[in-house]
């Protein structure tokens, strides 16, 4: 699929913004910071994850664990991905029993990421309650999910993608729409 840069929605300070609003909504909602742990989801929003805990420790003086999940084999299409799925580590070094879990992602879109997310999260234990957070959520669900914690609404068409762009992976922080051409 050929993509064609649109437009600019986010930059690195307005990224940096919306995280500072996340972590300080997550702190505002939690009774206590003491049983929340952040997960991310892998790639992105595994980055997007230690950003909004470094967020929160900088906020409280104290930092919550964070993990990164990785879903790949609890994709319900995971047969059309591709032939060889790239499976990365799981890295969740700490009980989440009875924990307030902070689910992080990049983009929300139809729904169908975050209930395989929600599933392996299952396979590690029983949390306490999963919220959601996410950077961008451009609509178009298609399971009814939502997030507790949004950086920014994008209103898309189905022929547009949004990219995030961070400089973990990307070498630098923006959030590009772009339309999918033929």
């Amino acid at each position: 699929m050929n993509l064609k840069e649109k437009t600019k929605i986010l930059d690195k300070d307005t990224i940096e913004k919306a995280l500072e609003r996340i972590a300080h909504e997550i702190i505002e909602n939690a009774e206590s910071m003491d049983d929340s742990v952040i997960i991310g989801i892998k790639t992105r929003g595994a980055c997007v994850g230690e950003r909004v805990a470094d967020k929160i420790a900088k906020i409280t003086g104290k930092r919550p664990p964070v993990g990164a999940l990785d879903i790949t084999l609890y994709r319900d299409d995971l047969t059309q991905a591709s032939e060889q799925p790239v499976v990365h580590a799981t890295e969740i070094d700490f009980e989440i029993d009875n924990k307030r879990i902070i689910l992080v992602d990049d983009v929300l879109f139809t729904g169908r990421t975050i209930r395989c997310a929600l599933d392996a999260l299952i396979d590690f234990g029983r949390p306490g309650r999963i919220q959601l957070a996410v950077l961008v959520d451009r609509g178009h669900r298609e399971l009814p999910i939502r997030a507790d914690y949004v950086g920014k609404n994008i209103p898309t068409s189905l022929k547009e993608v949004v990219e995030v762009r961070l400089s973990e992976i990307d070498g630098k922080d923006e959030v590009v729409l772009c339309e999918k051409s033929a």
